[in-house]
């Protein structure tokens, strides 16, 4: 269950922009040119804008059936934070699509994808998806926020920081769509079935994207430089044990994000990013909500 703090749980909407920053990212922009990784964060990304715009609507369905007053106040803030997170990383893609990444394709693909399961699905099975995919998202969030290794794969500034503001909200607001789902009635039996089905698609769907953004780049063409690639990132944290334990602990019975407490870490990163001399107050484009 929440924790005592939950009804204080601050999810604030950061007017933001990093698009001039991200003009001048170069192709392979992640550490040291590393192609695999500029490839998976670009395949990412891709999928976010629409991913985001499809966990709105879905929470948002059940705006009205939410009777708490902080969980309602919370959804505001999430719809608020999912909204900036598509824009800006819509003008990412546009960036890696000037720079021959196939986001843009993907884009659509994504929404195409997403605007069928809101046909065959239903409104709660939505939710439940968007829970299990926050869950993704905050586990990777927190592996940034406490990684300074992972943090370091992304190796342009402008990238970083893109990354690193999401993963700070995606922390802020991780038990949001869990919250509405528990609210809503949702059954554990369709909670971690949805999840066991989101894993597989979402990892084989991120596999395919990475291989076929590859396919398109004249450098992983180099076998030599592509296996260094890959070695790189199998030794990488973001393939390891203890991500996919974190990951899989959603299927524990009774399971709530905020079994993980990250209020020290979620507090340290809102300082260090827009406290008094936060590292991207001046990508802030108006006042926070």
């Amino acid at each position: 269950m929440p924790d005592a703090t939950a009804a204080d749980r601050k999810v604030p909407t950061r007017r933001i922009s990093f698009e001039e920053s991200l003009r001048h990212v170069p192709r392979h922009f992640a550490c040291d040119g590393d192609i695999v990784l500029s490839h998976l964060a670009a395949s990412l990304s891709a999928v976010f804008p629409d991913g985001e715009d499809f966990f709105v609507r879905s929470v948002r369905h059940f705006r009205g059936d939410v009777g708490d007053p902080a969980l309602k106040r919370q959804v505001a803030g999430f719809i608020g934070q999912e909204a900036m997170h598509g824009r800006e990383h819509r003008a990412f893609n546009r960036r890696l699509s000037e720079l021959g990444y196939p986001t843009l394709a993907f884009e659509r693909l994504t929404r195409r994808g997403l605007a069928l399961r809101e046909r065959l699905a239903s409104p709660k099975a939505n939710l439940a998806a968007t829970a299990a995919l926050e869950h993704f998202t905050a586990t990777l969030a927190e592996l940034l926020l406490t990684d300074e290794e992972a943090r370091g794969l992304f190796g342009d500034g402008a990238v970083r920081d893109l990354f690193l503001w999401h993963a700070l909200e995606e922390s802020e607001h991780k038990a949001v769509a869990f919250d509405v789902y528990r609210a809503v009635g949702g059954t554990e039996r369709m909670r971690t079935v949805t999840m066991n089905l989101v894993t597989a698609g979402f990892i084989g769907g991120m596999a395919l994207a990475v291989a076929v953004s590859l396919a398109g780049d004249a450098v992983a063409r180099r076998p030599r430089a592509l296996a260094a690639s890959l070695r790189r990132f199998a030794r990488s944290p973001l393939v390891s044990r203890e991500l996919w334990r974190r990951l899989r602990e959603y299927n524990r019975p009774g399971f709530h994000p905020d079994d993980r407490d990250t209020a020290v870490l979620v507090d340290r990163w809102r300082d260090e990013l827009f406290g008094d001399a936060g590292l991207l107050n001046d990508r802030l484009v108006g006042s926070v909500a």
